[in-house]
């Protein structure tokens, strides 16, 4: 699989959520970047997010966050 534009915005949404804390969620705003307002919609319709505007992760999208962090971290880390 490829990576393309939209992807990559949806992985940079995924690691804003705070996955210590549940009842944390995250709030696009409407003047928020226009990658990241679509973003949040996709994942809102993927079943990743409670809303179309962020809210909380589903169970899924949990998964799916933990995943992506855990993806950045090792990528990030220098050898």
């Amino acid at each position: 699989m490829l990576f393309n534009e939209e992807l990559v915005a949806e992985i940079r949404f995924l690691s804003l959520f705070n996955l210590a804390s549940a009842q944390e969620g995250v709030k696009v705003h409407g003047n928020a970047d226009p990658e990241l307002i679509e973003a949040a919609r996709r994942l809102f319709g993927k079943g990743l997010i409670s809303q179309a505007d962020g809210g909380y992760l589903t169970d899924l999208g949990i998964e799916a966050a933990e995943h992506a962090q855990r993806a950045l971290a090792i990528l990030s880390t220098a050898p």
